[in-house]
């Protein structure tokens, strides 16, 4: 059974780049899922000053579910055509611990809004940055969230849902390499 952590990079309560998230990671066979709130690991903004004074421990906990996982789901919430702060704010945070960042594990990494461009940018943005540890990441962008998922049946759009199924194989098969 594969240990999955899954999260939202957003600091939103009802975001729905965590409903994907967590979707996604039921949709792994058999998967124990640890789900996180990226408000449970809120810190003081990261600075080479602030690093000085010591690693907050949220970091080491938010290093140790990685740590703990077979494979990592993210959903990139945009801000600006970027990462939220709050991501970015643990990603600076934990990349200061041991390498890699993301503990080489498999990732599948997905976006969404309610717009027609479903978060693209900042998918494109974290696939960039991230595959620089992990070649062969995959990605899925779900556009137009409210027409295109509900809480009962997920991606409800039959294209889409033919590609998210695609991109999910891709990391369940990098899962038991």
């Amino acid at each position: 059974m594969p240990n999955i952590v899954a999260f939202g990079a957003s600091s939103s309560q009802n975001s729905i780049n965590r409903k994907l998230a967590h979707f996604a990671a039921k949709q792994v066979p058999n998967a124990n899922i640890n789900l996180l709130d990226l408000n449970d690991f809120e810190m003081p903004l990261y600075s080479t000053d602030r690093e000085k004074e010591g690693i907050p421990e949220l970091a080491f906990d938010f290093k140790a579910a990685l740590t703990a996982a077979d494979g990592i789901i993210i959903s990139f919430a945009e801000h600006n055509g970027a990462y939220t702060t709050a991501f970015k704010n643990i990603f600076d945070w934990i990349s200061r611990l041991e390498k890699p960042i993301w503990c080489g594990k498999p990732m599948f990494l997905l976006s969404t809004s309610t717009g027609a461009r479903g978060a693209i940018t900042v998918l494109e943005l974290a696939h960039l940055r991230l595959s620089r540890e992990r070649p062969n990441i995959p990605t899925f962008s779900l556009p137009s969230f409210n027409e295109n998922y509900d809480d009962i049946n997920g991606i409800t759009n039959v294209d889409l849902r033919a590609n998210f199924d695609t991109a999910l194989n891709n990391f369940v098969s990098q899962l038991s390499q």
